[in-house]
This record gives C-alpha cells, structure tokens and sequence, in this order.
C-alpha cells in the first residue's frame, strides 16, 4: 500500500533553498571573519614580541648607565634602567629575570599591563622560560594562554629579558564579534523570510493564474484564455500555455465536426439499407434489386471508413515511406493507370527528369484521385492532362482538366472533410468528400501543398507542389 506523499509547494521551496543557500553563505561568511581576526590577533602578537625583543637586543649593544656614563656592567642594572623606559601595552609583560641558586630566578623588575595575577607565578612558568633554549614560546595555563619571547643577557648571573603576551582578551573580542555577525545573520535570514515570502508570492502569482485556469478547463469550454502581463518568462509561458489551448481547442472543434460529419454520411446508407430491408417483399426480381441496392451502400460505407482510416493514419509518422524515384517513371506510369478511369483526352505534355525521394504509392494514389476528380466533372473526349516538373529541390505533379472549374467560394471548402462546395462542377459525383482531404494529407506529408488554379481555356488544375531538400539532382 502506497501514501501519497506530502505537497509541497514552489513557493515553499524556493523559500527553502533560499534559507540554505543564505544561511550556508552567512555561516561560512562569519567563520572567515572570526579566522581572520584570530591570524590577525596572532600577526600582531609576533609583531609586538619582535619588536620588544629587538628593542632590548638593541639596548645591550648601545645602552649607557645614567649613573655612570659607562656600558652597562651589572644584568640587573642594565635590566632595571631599560624597563624603567617602557610602558607595556594591554596584556602585555616585560620582566627582567636574574638567576638565583637552588630556585626560580627573581623578578628584578617589571612592567606590565597584564592581570595582577600573572599565570607566569604558576607551576614554575618563569624557571621553565628561562631554562628554555627557544627564544619564543607559548604556554597554556588555567588562565589562558601565554605567548612570550627572550633575550638571554650573557652575564654572570645569568640574566634574560622575557616579554609575554595574554591573547585571551583579543581571542575574546573577536569571538564576540562572530557570535554579533551570528545574530545579526539570524535577524538577515527572518527578515528574508518574510521578504521572500511575499516576493516569492509575486513572481509565482501567474503559475497559479496558469494553474486554475488549467484545472477550470474543460472539453466543454476551452475558451478560457490568461492574460499576459510583463516580457519575463512567466509571460513566455502564459503565451505558450495560450497557444496550446488555441491549438485544443481548433483541434476538439475539428473533431466535433469530423465526428458530426462522418455520423452524418454514415448514417444515410445505414437508412436505405435498412429502409429497403424492411420493404423488401417476396418477390424474386424485388429482392434481387434490394440486394443490389444494399451492396452498393455497403460498398460505399466500406469506402468512407477506409478513407477515414487512411486520413487518421496520416497524423501517423509512419504514413508515408518515401524512398528514391525516377520521376520520370512515376509520372509515365500514373499516365497509363489513370487512362483507364474513363473515356477522355488524356495527354502528357511534360515529364520532370530526375531521381527524387518521395512514398512512390501515395503519390499515385494522389494523382489517381485528381484524375477521377477530373472524369467526374467532364464528359467524353474532353481533355485531361497530366505531367511533372522540377524546379531546383521542388517537384510539381499536375492534372488538368477542362471542364467548369471550380468557383472562388469553393476553392478552400472543397479539401475539407465531407465537403464538396457549395457550387458542384457536375452531378457525377457520388463521393463521401474526402478524396480531396487524402490528397492534401498526402501532400503535406511530403512537406508540401496541393494548389488549385483555373486551366486556360476552363477547368481546374490541381498541382501537387513537393519541397524535397534531399532530393538528388
């Protein structure tokens, strides 16, 4: 058993996405910020460090005793007079430290800015900086962490200069300052929210315009039709969803009336077939007649459905089978068939030269009933011609009668289904109008079209105009 799963709507994830995408960007945003304050929290200690240390360094190679006017001989005056001159900076400590036997060397002086309570005084951290070989170093104590340098006084006692740094004041400034972008970015993404919201709303009102009236359609009503606002791609696709509903609703209307149409011709020889079988009598010569009858309407019911058949076969990709043609062969070989339709002037004053690439029996069978539609409306010894033509990748397949021709207000009626004109060019015709909307369809499956023009002299011609761009010259 399946459960439909729950919907979710484009507003909702577009919302969503936007959230993530933000709320990522922001949270990798801040965590740059904090690591660069931190390096930079680093940077500056070294440079502090250095630039202490340098100042001693350079203090022992040139410094004078005040009281003496001499170089410096003792560690602890030398230590003693250079701190005097200093002034620490925040967090910072500048000690002078003299070795003394058996414990930790005494803090001859200092300056500094750092807490009253030194982590340096802790677990021995002086005695451990001044054994060190290293001239920089770090330690971690309870209290944070300690970042110091040395300058070691060759002197006897031993004597250093040691400056230390507590980062834990700056390492917390720019914590606060990545947990305030935090929260600011927390404020950033509920205002986005709701701005998205309603943006969000505004650019997917027309989907939903798109989607009711979609649902609101029927086969009953596709008149319906969504207004177009704006040049975006909203717009584009409410002019492409309008399009289709015109293109439902010309195909439903032409369905309507084919189905009309095709009931309509059906059903006049199911009513003489079934009119001449409940008259029919007993007797011999009556009901040979009635059979007569009936055949021929059955006949004639049999003929409407295969060219129904073959019309609706021709929105198929596979009606037509075009393969390579001698044109002129073709066109010889429907000039024979078509001879036999009836007593007239056939001519062939014309044949295109050429192989050309086209579904050779569709094409005769076009021909054939152009050629029947010609013996319909003339009457013996009346000329029919036909022919072909080329003309670059065009080939032209004509017939060319010469009988009443076909009035302007029939021109277009007559290729359609079940139509035959309002103006009939004779009585011969006995039809269910479809010959013409074949030969149409077969033309237009070849790319092509079937023109109508008056022949000089009176009558009608009717051209079948192919557009091969793959045909061989």
């Amino acid at each position: 058993m399946t459960t439909d799963r729950p919907r979710i709507s484009a507003r909702v994830r577009i919302l969503l996405w936007l959230l993530v995408v933000m709320a990522v960007a922001l949270v990798a945003v801040a965590l740059t910020t904090r690591s660069v304050l931190l390096r930079d929290v680093d940077h500056r200690v070294d440079r502090l460090l250095a630039q202490e240390t340098q100042e001693f360094a350079n203090f022992v190679d040139q410094g004078i005793d005040p009281d003496t006017g001499r170089r410096f001989t003792s560690p602890e005056r030398l230590l003693v007079v250079f701190l005097q001159r200093q002034y620490a900076d925040p967090d910072e400590e500048l000690l002078g430290l003299v070795a003394r036997e058996g414990a930790e060397p005494a803090i001859k002086t200092q300056a500094r800015t750092a807490p009253v309570a030194s982590p340096l005084a802790e677990d021995g951290a002086l005695a451990e900086i001044f054994a060190s070989g290293a001239s920089t170093g770090t330690l971690d104590r309870s209290s944070g962490e300690v970042r110091w340098a040395k300058v070691a006084v060759r002197s006897d006692p031993a004597a250093a200069f040691v400056v230390a740094f507590h980062p834990a004041s700056e390492k917390h400034r720019a914590n606060e300052i990545f947990t305030m972008f935090l929260a600011t970015s927390g404020v950033a993404l509920v205002l986005t929210t709701g701005i998205g919201w309603a943006i969000a709303g505004r650019i997917l009102r027309p989907v939903r315009v798109v989607s009711s009236t979609a649902a609101e359609i029927t086969e009953q009503d596709l008149t319906r039709r969504i207004p177009v606002q704006g040049t975006d791609d909203i717009a584009a696709l409410t002019v492409t969803f309008n399009a289709m509903l015109d293109r439902l609703e010309r195909a439903f209307a032409a369905q309507r009336e084919f189905v009309d149409d095709a009931g309509h011709e059906l059903r006049t020889p199911i009513t003489i077939v079934q009119g001449h079988l409940e008259l029919m009598g007993d007797d011999p010569a009556e009901r040979e007649e009635t059979v007569r009858l009936v055949t021929d309407e059955l006949d004639r019911m049999s003929r409407i459905v295969e060219d129904l058949l073959l019309l609706a076969k021709a929105e198929r990709p596979d009606f037509l089978r075009p393969e390579p043609v001698q044109l002129a062969e073709l066109t010889a070989d429907i000039f024979v068939k078509v001879r036999a339709l009836g007593d007239r002037d056939w001519q062939l004053p014309e044949v295109g030269e050429g192989e050309v690439e086209l579904d050779e029996q569709r094409i005769t069978q076009a021909m054939v009933q152009l050629a029947q539609n010609a013996v319909q409306h003339t009457v013996a010894g009346q000329t029919v011609r036909i022919g072909s033509r080329r003309a670059g990748t065009r080939v032209e397949l004509y017939v060319a009668d010469s009988g009443p021709g076909v009035q302007e207000q029939d021109r277009e009626v007559i290729f359609e289904r079940f139509r035959r004109g309002t103006a009939r060019r004779g009585a011969r015709g006995s039809g269910a109008g479809l010959g013409l909307s074949i030969v149409r369809a077969i033309a237009e499956g070849h790319h092509g079209r079937v023109d109508l023009d008056t022949t000089p002299g009176g009558g009608a011609t009717f051209t079948l105009v192919l557009e091969r761009p793959g045909d061989a010259p």
